[in-house]
């Protein structure tokens, strides 16, 4: 089946059609300023020249028109007409408790992600507005909503709730929910099939995938079902990252906004915009920026990369205890599929758990595949696997459709 999968932002688009029977991409673009002016469309079929048309787009109605003449275009397109997309997916970011799994997109299930866009509310509208405009411009098309927080659902009570009042949960929605799921569902699902060859059952495997990139999260993943992740009711829980100031101290937050004279959103941005890597470093966001930066000697770079590579080992550490164990670190996203740097941080020191890293494996192994970091014997398993949170979309798309 043809699988166009939608990625929507408040001013931008993503969008790739896949076949979900081999998981080739077809064709993948962006749709970028979208409602701001000076709106332009990247459109790149696979094995073929990149196109760019610069056009504004008032809406996301024009961004998915855009989207669908390319595809359908009679000298650059990929498609004849409309029928041969058999279906849609959108990655929806926040499901609350509502969706514990991906599902076909009705007006019922509109309502209900509208109803959580206070638990989102710089996502899901946009999200829905993706939606809204793929059934305008593609009515009769089924679409299925995939959620980032979907496969965290699996959690125990005791994983994700805080210790705040009970109502706040009961009347409020504040919980753990965790972020990056069609990420750590992927990859914890090729790790599990990695330990089954090695002769451990699925059922009883005990995976910690670490998602790290600009955001980053971690998921303890046992039996193939999430029992803990490092992202709370927000993304902005856990390890510090690009901006975002992850875990710390919440009376920090009363005292900043005291100090700074900030407001709500003052601080919400300060915490989510300011610090993180950025924030620590004084230099970038951007972990390669970084790696020069310590490499020339400037020691506020240093100390970010080490905050941060610190905090995924605690991490690590906390899960394996919450399992009673590990078999396998599954390293991905752009971080973790490519800084060999802060994998060997991180990985540093992990002997006591069973680790036993080939680091210099770690410095000369390719990018962009799937390979074991550590030596044969290794009683548990360091593996980088790339993500495909679009396949991920696609397959789930294509088995409702169906």
């Amino acid at each position: 089946m043809k699988i166009l999968v939608i990625n929507a932002g408040s001013s931008s688009l993503k969008y790739q059609l896949m076949d979900s029977e081999n998981g080739d991409v077809i064709a993948k673009g962006l749709c970028e300023r979208i409602g701001i002016g000076g709106s332009k469309l990247t459109y790149k079929p696979t094995g073929k020249d990149k196109h760019e048309f610069e056009k504004d787009m008032k809406d996301h109605n024009d961004a998915i028109k855009m989207v669908i003449d390319a595809l359908m275009d009679k000298e650059i397109g990929v498609v004849k007409d409309m029928g041969e997309i058999d279906a849609v997916g959108h990655r929806v970011v926040h499901g609350g408790e509502k969706f514990a799994k991906s599902v076909r997109i009705t007006d019922e299930v509109i309502e209900t992600i509208e109803s959580l866009n206070s638990l989102a509310p710089l996502h899901n509208p946009a999200n829905l507005m993706g939606i809204r405009a793929c059934q305008k411009l593609m009515p009769g098309v089924p679409m299925v909503a995939v959620f980032d927080t979907a496969f965290h659902q699996t959690m125990p009570k005791q994983a994700y709730m805080y210790g705040v009042p009970y109502e706040a949960y009961t009347d409020l929605m504040v919980r753990r929910y965790g972020f990056h799921g069609t990420s750590h569902l992927y990859v914890s699902g090729r790790a599990v099939e990695k330990l089954a060859e090695a002769g451990v059952p699925a059922e009883a495997s005990r995976v910690i995938t670490c998602h790290l990139g600009n955001g980053s999260s971690i998921a303890a993943v046992k039996g193939g079902k999430c029992v803990d992740t490092s992202m709370g009711l927000t993304p902005l829980e856990g390890v510090p990252m690009g901006t975002r100031c992850g875990s710390m101290d919440p009376a920090i937050v009363t005292y900043l906004m005291d100090k700074l004279g900030l407001d709500a959103k003052g601080i919400d941005a300060y915490m989510n915009k300011k610090s993180g890597m950025l924030g620590l470093s004084g230099v970038s966001s951007d972990f390669r920026d970084l790696g020069e930066a310590a490499e020339k000697g400037n020691e506020r770079a240093e100390i970010a990369l080490q905050c941060f590579s610190y905090a995924v080992k605690k991490y690590i550490g906390a899960y394996a205890a919450a399992m009673n164990g590990v078999d396998a670190i599954v390293f991905t996203a752009g971080v973790g599929e490519n800084d060999r740097a802060t994998r060997a941080r991180i990985l540093e020191g992990l002997d006591y758990l069973g680790v036993d890293v080939d680091f210099a494996y770690n410095d000369s192994c390719p990018r962009g595949e799937e390979v074991e970091l550590t030596k044969k014997g290794s009683k548990v398993k360091v593996y980088v696997i790339p993500t495909d949170e679009e396949m991920v979309i696609a397959k789930d798309t294509a088995r409702l459709a169906k």
